[in-house]
């Protein structure tokens, strides 16, 4: 566990806004700067970074919060990887309060040495062999796309015996580099194969595939999965895309090593490819971090058709109404490679722009197994139909309806039929707030803000207020005034209170997270006047002070005819002081 007082230290000494720009354009509008969120689609700029605050809030999808948040969202790293990341950046170095094996750590960082010194052995190897250097030249790649790729070599036998004197490390068999036999023996995993290096999304090598020369099996062969490396997480050049999929406004998804290159070579950029896995949620949700909208991209055979479907159902439980996901399938001859290298850059945006939606994929895929012609084929459409569309989620809600309706069509009953066929309660028995017009509502009035969520958002603006906070007088009733107490337990603790990022950071994964996070991003675009900030705080002192008389006034009152003589002067005491506050 990363000790705390680090955490904040490391908060004070980061920049949200240059963390931020390293992966977004930024551009400054008054006190904060604004970029189209990467985290849903949008038109416009509501994705808002507050320098003051270090903090960052968007007013479309109400994503929130530091740069470690920022970095654990965007690209996909644990808390852990995220601070360590940010500490590089400041030549940090992060401590260890000993419950985290340090081996372990050490062991994480020498299997990337390891993979990189590799993939440098690999490169220069492929600079030696002529056959490796014709093998590409035959394919139509450059040198500057190798380059680019880093796509090396790798010789027969084991070399790897001399680049790494301490071959028998087990190490090198953790990082996927080795294979022990069962009698014992040692050897390189990868022999006479065109290399392709993988990355993270921090540029670091983390796995390799390798590409057969000529014939053999397996044709292409992958690292095995490693504390580095799982391929159910990692798209082939997808720390290189990522730029040019936010300027294209999608990105293409195929199948091969080489597809991805060739479609480089020829300036489509923005393609990445699964490695050796079907198509997974987790590539996807990856992909919409940066871009709206997916193209999947097969071959037009029958593989490329279950490869497709593949994909289709593990997207469903990430469909919003706000993306777009398709399916472009190229002609029964091509693959990505020979269709751009026959038809070109234009031609293959072309095809991207009209490939087949998902929701008529879907529907076409279940007509084509489903004879409409007959009941007995309507009801198969229908049964095929129920399990994909229960997976659709509310944040497709729209999609999921226009489904609902097509289907419906498709097997000559009404959308109220299919709706219960599913499960689902037809739009006549939901709720009656669901289909009166909205301009027949009653408006509903948002309630004013509590003493506790005022104090609250003053602390967060201005967190040294949080030392003069009477701690008794806070109400524990709300979540902001449970989140007012453990700031000011805080602080008499001895821990200062030094900023809205770092205070959110401070209680991450606690009851009071979500409670401060709400509140810092309603500070985003809406903070206190400074010129009343005293007034206002001390406005609600008093009322705090006014709220507890008046309760404990109300309680002696309740037993006005039980009271002791103790009690009984109190009162009075409490009824002097509600005129005083009067």
């Amino acid at each position: 566990m990363i000790p705390q007082s680090f955490i904040q230290g490391l908060l004070a000494r980061v920049d949200i806004v240059d963390v931020i720009e390293r992966y977004l354009p930024l551009k400054k509008s008054g006190a904060n700067y604004f970029a189209r969120c990467p985290f849903h689609g949008e038109k416009s700029a509501s994705f808002s970074v507050s320098p003051s605050k270090q903090f960052y809030h968007c007013f479309g999808c109400g994503a929130h919060g530091t740069a470690i948040g920022f970095l654990m969202a965007y690209s996909g790293l644990s808390f852990s990887e995220a601070v360590h990341e940010l500490a590089r950046d400041t030549g940090m170095q992060v401590p260890n309060d000993g419950r985290t094996p340090l081996p372990q750590n050490d062991n994480y960082e020498r299997l990337i040495e390891i993979t990189a010194t590799a993939a440098k052995f690999y490169r220069e190897a492929l600079g030696q062999s002529p056959e490796a250097t014709a093998y590409l030249q035959r394919r139509g790649l450059s040198g500057e796309i190798a380059a680019r790729f880093g796509i090396g070599f790798a010789p027969d036998g084991s070399p790897l015996q001399r680049i790494f004197p301490d071959y028998q490390n087990k190490l090198l068999a953790t990082a996927g580099m080795v294979i022990d036999s069962e009698q014992g023996r040692r050897y390189d995993r990868f022999r006479h194969r065109i290399m392709f290096p993988i990355h993270d999304r921090r540029g670091r090598i983390i796995a390799f595939g390798g590409r057969v020369l000529n014939s053999g099996e397996p044709k292409y062969l992958n690292s095995p999965e490693t504390p580095l490396f799982e391929k159910g997480r990692e798209l082939y050049g997808f720390f290189l895309a990522q730029k040019a999929i936010r300027e294209a406004g999608f990105a293409i998804v195929v199948e091969g090593y080489m597809d991805v290159a060739a479609l480089a070579q020829f300036g489509v950029e923005n393609a990445v490819a699964t490695l050796g896995t079907a198509t997974t949620p987790h590539h996807i949700q990856t992909l919409l971090r940066q871009t709206d909208r997916i193209v999947f991209c097969f071959d037009g055979d029958a593989a490329g058709q279950r490869a497709a479907w593949r994909a289709l159902e593990n997207a469903l439980e990430t469909l919003r109404d706000d993306i777009t996901l398709s399916f472009l399938f190229l002609p029964p001859e091509h693959d990505p490679d020979t269709f751009i290298r026959e038809k070109g850059a234009a031609a293959m945006h072309e095809a991207a722009a009209h490939a087949t939606p998902l929701a008529r994929f879907l529907l076409d895929s279940l007509r084509q197994d489903c004879d409409t012609a007959d009941a007995e084929g309507r009801a198969r459409l229908v049964h095929e139909a129920r399990p994909l569309i229960a997976r659709i989620p509310a944040a497709a809600s729209i999609l999921r309806l226009q489904l609902l309706k097509a289907i419906a069509g498709m097997s000559h009953l009404t959308q109220a039929e299919v709706e219960r066929a599913f499960g689902i309660a037809p739009a006549g028995e939901r709720t009656r707030a669901a289909v009166h017009p909205a301009a027949h509502r009653i408006p509903v009035r948002k309630p004013p803000p509590t003493v506790a969520s005022t104090l609250l958002r003053l602390v967060l603006q201005h967190p040294a207020l949080a030392a003069r906070l009477p701690l008794g007088l806070i109400p524990d009733d709300t979540a902001e005034g449970r989140a007012l107490i453990a700031i000011v337990d805080l602080v008499e603790l001895g821990e200062p209170a030094t900023g809205l990022g770092a205070l959110i950071e401070r209680f991450r994964d606690t009851p009071h997270g979500d409670t401060l996070a709400q509140a810092g991003a309603g500070l985003i675009d809406t903070e206190f006047d400074p010129a009343v900030i005293e007034t206002l705080f001390e406005d609600s002192l008093r009322k705090l002070s006014a709220d507890a008389i008046n309760k404990e006034y109300d309680e002696l009152q309740a037993r006005a005819n039980t009271l002791s003589l103790a009690e009984q002067r109190r009162l009075a005491e409490v009824i002097q002081e509600r005129r005083r506050l009067k």
